[in-house]
């Protein structure tokens, strides 16, 4: 049964062409991914099946009376919220019943017989379907999701305003998984979780019995749980079944046959042409030379799609520091309160050190007190005097400045063609780089602020989850130019195949934490 369908969709953002008759079908309980390089406009797609945008062209139609639940990269939370109230509003309308039923008890104390037996009956109804739809354990289910994410630790009645947007992030997957919708849409959910929650995140999505779009930039976890994928590339969808490792085999075969007869075409068309050209003008030959013409007139002319750009990082290398960069003796991190007992670090020159531990411990507060951006709650921090530091933070640049103005706030001597040069270095078209960076995908507002970062002369990098929304070739590269850096690295990550080989050193935050880890 076909839940969704999308039928030859267009859309584009003023030159740029992001989808061109692109088609699309969801079926009952498929798990779908969808993949693409960065900008290919897979949140664009998103955007139009859920109704946020209109596309220029084509239509969508949903089954009737579907429930559809969108996790999208950028919503928001209202202030004066706890957790747990936020968690609770995926069942409204079960404690609005409540209230109801409440409400038609208290109207019993006043009523006549009949009217008495009209609400027993009501009432019955309501609680029947309360205690079918398990309203009276909701508390313990609320727990169960807000633990399996890393909720749990931060306590449900803190205010949503205090958390980071990682937190956030996580409030609004579990509001969206307690819902349980019939469809599940989620971009990039994994981005601000950790090991241990993608790892429960991942046990959730492959036994959901409702159908779900995924979008992910992290593989082994898309390759566990989806079985169908949809491409987007050159603004065209196609669709495979499968996992992500057998569309990656299907799609390699595919581009090689292709590549295959686009020779043998090329071949042939030369073959003829040169025929032509030989022929038309011989009066015994201009009939068959006339013929051939016809041929190749009527020959429908393969393709080949244009190469993707793929990025090429490199970090610039500053002056020699000393053999330790930073010192921490005692170190004690925190806000208002301690998320560390004390501790002592130790940074030495060349050394690669990943950062992991479940979110919430304090990785991201453990870099900014190293670099000295927060106060220690107790203990020091020294940094070498001849440090030169290249921090690179989680949260994305929401400006009006186009990239390419981004780069030249930071940058005023570098030319128009230097900055579009160094962009483009990045994986950056001339359409990315004359757009806000507000409006840029998170991947490419992330390859641009990795641009602004290398132009920087550091021997010190300090990374924190520099892979969020980066696409597989991103990675790649990022991977490589790190490895490749003299200088020394301080890396935050979720993604163990992302730094295991890199590491020389691993430190786990949940070693020295004050809080209980789940």
């Amino acid at each position: 049964m076909s839940i969704l369908n999308a039928e030859k969709i267009s859309h584009g953002f003023g030159a740029r062409k992001i989808l061109e008759d692109a088609s699309f079908r969801l079926l009952k309980g498929e798990h779908i991914g969808l993949v693409g390089a960065n900008g290919e406009g897979k949140t664009t797609f998103l955007n139009i099946i859920t109704g946020k945008l209109q596309p220029d062209a084509g239509k969508v139609e949903w089954c009737r009376h579907i429930t559809v639940g969108y996790l999208d990269q950028y919503r928001t939370l209202d202030r004066g919220m706890t957790i747990r109230e936020v968690l609770r509003g995926a069942f409204e309308p079960m404690y609005a019943m409540e209230q109801e039923m409440l409400r038609l008890y208290e109207e019993m104390a006043e009523a006549n017989e009949e009217q008495l037996t009209q609400l027993m009956e009501e009432v019955g109804e309501m609680q029947d379907y309360l205690e079918q739809s398990s309203f009276y354990t909701l508390d313990a289910k609320i727990e169960e999701y807000a633990n399996g994410l890393g909720l749990g630790e931060i306590g449900l009645d803190r205010d949503v305003h205090d958390l980071s947007g990682g937190q956030r992030a996580k409030v609004l997957l579990a509001k969206l998984l307690l819902q349980n919708p019939m469809i599940l849409i989620l971009d990039e959910p994994t981005n601000f979780l950790d090991e241990n929650h993608i790892a429960w995140l991942k046990q959730f999505l492959q036994h959901y019995d409702n159908a779900f779009i995924l979008v992910s930039h992290d593989i082994p976890f898309l390759n566990d749980v989806v079985n169908v994928i949809y491409h987007v590339e050159n603004a065209t969808l196609t669709r495979y079944t499968g996992n992500y490792q057998q569309f990656e085999s299907m799609y390699a075969l595919k581009k090689r046959q292709l590549e295959q007869a686009y020779e043998k075409q090329q071949k042939e068309i030369k073959q003829l042409e040169d025929f032509v050209a030989r022929n038309k003008a011989r009066v015994a030959t201009t009939n068959m030379a006339k013929s051939r013409q016809k041929q190749l007139d009527k020959m429908e002319v393969i393709e080949l799609a244009r190469e993707r750009i793929k990025p090429v990082f490199q970090f610039k290398e500053g002056r020699t520091p000393g053999r330790i960069l930073l010192e921490a003796k005692g170190l004690v991190i925190g806000y208002d309160e301690a998320l560390s007992r004390p501790v002592d670090l130790v940074v030495e020159r060349n050394q690669k050190i990943a950062i992991r531990g479940v979110n919430g411990l304090g990785k991201s507060t453990l870099l900014k007190t190293l670099l000295g951006y927060l106060s220690p709650l107790s203990g020091s921090c020294e940094m070498d005097a001849f440090t030169q530091v290249g921090y690179f933070e989680q949260e994305e640049v929401e400006s009006d400045r186009t990239a390419l103005e981004y780069i030249w706030d930071a940058y005023p001597g570098m030319t128009n063609g230097e900055v579009r040069a160094a962009l483009a270095k990045c994986g950056l078209t001339t359409n990315h780089i004359e757009s806000q960076m507000r409006v840029l995908s998170g991947g490419e507002n992330t390859k641009a602020r990795l641009c602004r970062l290398m132009l920087q002369e550091i021997n010190l990098l300090v990374l924190d989850e520099p892979t969020n929304h980066l696409d597989v070739d991103a990675k790649d590269a990022l991977k490589k130019a790190i490895r490749d850096f003299k200088g020394t690295v301080l890396m935050v990550s979720h993604e163990p195949e992302f730094y295991q080989d890199l590491a020389t050193e691993i430190w786990n935050v949940e070693d020295w934490t004050t809080k209980i880890v789940r």
